[in-house]
């Protein structure tokens, strides 16, 4: 992961751009994080960092962990297997 400082992305904003493409670029001001320079380079990246930073998805994937945890959770093998065994809706 890259680190520049704001003054050099506001001198050449174009050229940090197409490095975030590649990378993740950390911005500082006065040698403290800031900012994150982020490139979407995939048709779903935008969708994905929206999903990821949603708080109800935020919210939903702790209940989910905390479910896990306590032994509450359904396995995948198991839901694999009852959706195979009920009949499809004609």
């Amino acid at each position: 992961m890259k680190t520049i400082n704001i003054a050099d992305l506001q001198q050449d904003t174009v050229h940090y751009l197409e490095l975030a493409e590649e990378e993740d670029i950390i911005i500082l001001k006065d040698g403290k994080p800031v900012g994150l320079l982020r490139g979407l380079t995939e048709e779903d990246d935008l969708f994905d960092y929206q999903l990821e930073t949603h708080p109800l998805f935020i919210e939903r994937v702790r209940r989910a962990r905390k479910a896990f945890r306590t032994g509450q959770s359904t396995r995948l093998e198991d839901v694999r297997d009852d959706l195979l065994q009920t009949e499809a809706p004609e």
